[in-house]
């Protein structure tokens, strides 16, 4: 969970237009809300080449993924013959109707209970609770952006990724599910979560880190 620092990405569009590079944003976390946007490309202001989805395209009910391309790069596959496909590639379950029906249903939601809108909202509270945690034994690092935030925790000396399990063990205890890479917690709570749940969660987080100094 570490945020681009300012203008960083916009460097990135720069180079890679400059040399001929694709730019690939992989927005299955990013995309679809988690950054009080559609994308985190809109929220951070860079039209990338290909964006990679899934996940919350339809809050995960089945598996769905899909790619969104530049026309460019769309039309360079529309130059076969006529007769046959354009893009010939597949799986077992490409183009699932539930997992499309899902997805559906879920960007109706979207727009209809004006779910961005809220997550700008939730943006702060969650800031403020993760940010409380600073000083607690063993915290080195916390960082938010939209509803997702992460705190980074000194390791057991020559026992890399020890701490984390056991903040990720004691949190699970508590009723929270965070996740955890190497000694990094990141949380990312759900779009209906309320601002007592948030300061709860941290709390919960809180614990597990004393419990595990």
């Amino acid at each position: 969970m570490i945020v681009p620092p300012v203008g960083y990405l916009q460097k990135l569009r720069e180079l890679c237009t400059k040399h001929g590079i694709l730019l690939v944003f992989d927005e299955v976390i990013t995309g679809f809300g988690r950054m009080g946007a559609a994308f985190g490309a809109e929220r951070f202001g860079v039209v990338p080449d290909m964006i990679t989805f899934a996940k919350g395209v339809n809050n995960g009910v089945v598996p769905l993924g899909g790619v969104i391309v530049r026309k460019e790069i769309y039309e360079a596959f529309m130059t076969g013959p006529e007769h046959s496909v354009e893009f010939f590639h597949g799986y077992t379950y490409s183009g699932h109707p539930m997992a499309v029906a899902a997805a559906h249903a879920t960007l109706d939601l979207v727009e209809e209970e004006g779910v961005f809108a809220r997550v700008r909202e939730l943006e702060p509270v969650l800031e403020d609770a993760m940010h409380s945690l600073k000083g607690e034994p063993g915290v080195i690092d916390i960082r938010n952006c939209g509803l997702a935030a992460a705190i980074d925790l000194e390791p057991i000396p020559d026992k890399p990724g020890v701490r984390a399990i056991k903040v990720f063990e004691e949190a699970l205890r508590r009723g929270q599910l965070p996740r955890f890479t190497g000694d990094t917690i990141a949380v990312g709570p759900p779009f209906i979560a309320t601002p007592q749940e948030i300061g709860k969660m941290a709390d919960d987080l809180r614990q597990a880190i004393r419990a595990t100094r």
